[in-house]
């Protein structure tokens, strides 16, 4: 029988990794190759291993700490994939306030990895001053273990007990798709991005909760990879159920969709509306422009770095910040399709 967390408090420290496998449906050979190359592993069966280990409460080693901080006044910023555009602007908010401080800002480049995010915060964590990361894939518990011995903020993701930036809110998940009711947009498809990111599930959480309010249909398809080569693939799936409108997990997987559906006749907003989150590059100028939430970003590092002195000046207290997300409509939204 597959052992489980909530079978006995003590329980999560004796799962296996081939108890993950088992649950899972998957040889031991993929569930480690999910955990240590997961570039090697199909992106969906990745998903599903990690939330299987996740109800199962396997853990990893946790992260083991160097004795002492050997990179004074340095702050170092953990990215998920630094070719996304979307941490462009977070890296350069962090950069720019460490520098305003008298701090150097490291970066490094998780490549939405769950080994190289473990990696890295190894290698790091006490020999700087203080960490900014969401750490998509490292647990609650480790992250407050961190957080017990190092200046640490989460971007993106909230942990009890742990200081975060929030790059948009619930709120402005509403606007989103209140502005797709008021287009007429009555069926929704909502294409899902990686189940373990906080942030993916505040979306659909937030959506979900708008679209019943207002008698919409929305559907969940996914999880995919948060970037453009998956938006042909998202494309076509959220198209077999038929709605008006889809509303993307963030920009690149929407403009890798608009792409496809231009290529192949489909036009947008005209027999479909899409829609992303984020407002990165590109976004004002594909196709006719994308509608989109515009996360604030640069405005985010900032934040995180001034909660990071904060706390490297002795008041450890843990602080949530907010930021609204507006809205930006442009051409990729348009009215419902008559039938």
């Amino acid at each position: 029988m597959t052992r489980t967390a909530d079978q006995d408090p003590s329980a999560a420290e004796r799962v296996l990794l081939r108890d993950v496998a088992d649950a899972a449906g998957v040889a031991l050979s993929t569930a480690s190759r999910a955990f240590t190359q997961p570039d090697r592993v199909n992106f969906q069966t990745v998903e599903h291993i990690m939330a299987v280990a996740a109800r199962l409460g396997y853990r990893r080693e946790p992260a083991r700490v160097t004795p002492a901080r050997t990179m004074s006044r340095t702050l170092y910023l953990l990215v998920q994939d630094s070719a996304n555009p979307f941490f462009t602007d977070l890296v350069k908010g962090v950069v720019r306030q460490a520098k305003a401080a008298g701090y150097l800002a490291v970066v490094g480049d998780a490549e939405e990895t769950p080994a190289m995010e473990q990696v890295l915060i190894e290698r790091v964590s006490r020999a700087v001053d203080g960490i900014i990361t969401s750490a998509r894939s490292t647990s609650d518990t480790e992250m407050r273990e961190l957080a017990r011995h190092q200046p640490l903020v989460m971007f993106n993701r909230e942990v009890v007990g742990v200081s975060s930036v929030i790059a948009g809110t619930s709120e402005s998940s509403h606007q989103l798709i209140e502005h797709l009711h008021a287009l007429g947009h009555r069926r929704v498809v909502y294409c899902a991005g990686p189940n373990n990111s906080w942030t993916n599930l505040q979306r659909w959480r937030a959506l979900h909760h708008g679209a019943r309010k207002l008698g919409m249909t929305i559907i969940r398809t996914g999880p995919f990879s948060p970037n453009y080569d998956q938006g042909p693939v998202a494309g076509e799936i959220a198209a077999a159920h038929r709605p008006t409108a889809i509303v993307a997990f963030n920009d690149q997987l929407a403009i890798g969709m608009i792409r496809h559906f231009v290529r192949r006749g489909v036009q947008v907003p005209e027999d479909l509306s899409i829609t992303g989150y984020d407002n990165t590059y590109g976004a004002s100028f594909v196709h006719s422009g994308l509608t989109c939430l515009d996360a604030p970003v640069e405005e985010a590092g900032r934040a995180a770095v001034d909660l990071l002195l904060t706390q490297i000046g002795g008041d450890t207290r843990p602080r949530t910040i907010r930021l609204p997300s507006p809205l930006r409509v442009r051409g990729s939204t348009g009215p419902a399709p008559a039938g």
